[in-house]
């Protein structure tokens, strides 16, 4: 049966609107879920509508948790994806022990996590090699809460860092406008020499003239 024209057009049109919703699919950057990466006991901090970064610096929104662009200085928001160089990846290893590492090692095709869940999206092939071991599963939750303290005693000891770090830098301006004040004195003051000795030279002189 022949097409008319009019419906080669809808035809043509409705297959155009499906090209184009696959483009933007494929075009569009994959995300991780929003909890990836984040550990059992830090969940309810993003359970909110708006989240603060850890360090204070920002808040941002919960759709914007994983979504594959960093908007916290210390790597709060992508706790799941390699977007920031400074958030940590929590890996459950449900069966063995749970772990924190960088999350620049997520989806870095190498399987860092032994449950896999580190390369969700790389196409590596990670194996479950986590051991069902039950005392792991009973000693796992309080290895989590250890690896939670020693993951928050690090943000404390980087956020005492950046705080030695700018007072460091006050008391470094600080030296440098006392320097800058001691060098203006000296200045005047061998401005104040000059023009004294030469003063002293041309009264000499006038009176060496005088003299004879």
């Amino acid at each position: 049966m022949p097409i008319s024209p009019r419906g080669f057009a809808s035809t043509s049109a409705d297959y155009g609107g499906v090209l184009c919703f696959l483009a933007l699919a494929l075009a569009s950057p994959l995300s991780a879920s929003p909890l990836r990466g984040v550990s059992p006991r830090d969940e309810k901090y993003f359970m909110g509508p708006v989240i603060a970064c850890r360090d204070g610096s920002a808040t941002f929104a919960k759709d914007r948790l994983n979504d594959g662009f960093c908007d916290c200085p210390d790597g709060t928001d992508e706790p799941g994806t390699s977007a920031c160089p400074e958030s940590k990846f929590y890996c459950r290893n449900m069966g063995d022990t749970a772990r924190f590492l960088f999350s620049s090692r997520v989806n870095d095709h190498i399987c860092d996590c032994c449950d896999g869940s580190d390369e969700y999206e790389s196409g590596a092939e990670c194996p479950n090699t986590c051991h069902k071991d039950q005392n792991a599963s009973e000693n796992n939750t309080v290895t989590v809460n250890t690896e939670s303290d020693s993951f928050d005693d690090l943000n404390t000891q980087s956020r005492n860092t950046k705080i030695d770090l700018e007072n460091l830098i006050k008391n470094i301006r600080g030296l440098r406008v006392v320097i800058a004040m001691q060098m203006i004195v000296c200045a005047i003051v061998m401005v104040a020499f000059c023009c004294h000795h030469y003063r002293h030279n041309r009264i000499r002189r006038r009176r060496y003239f005088l003299s004879r």
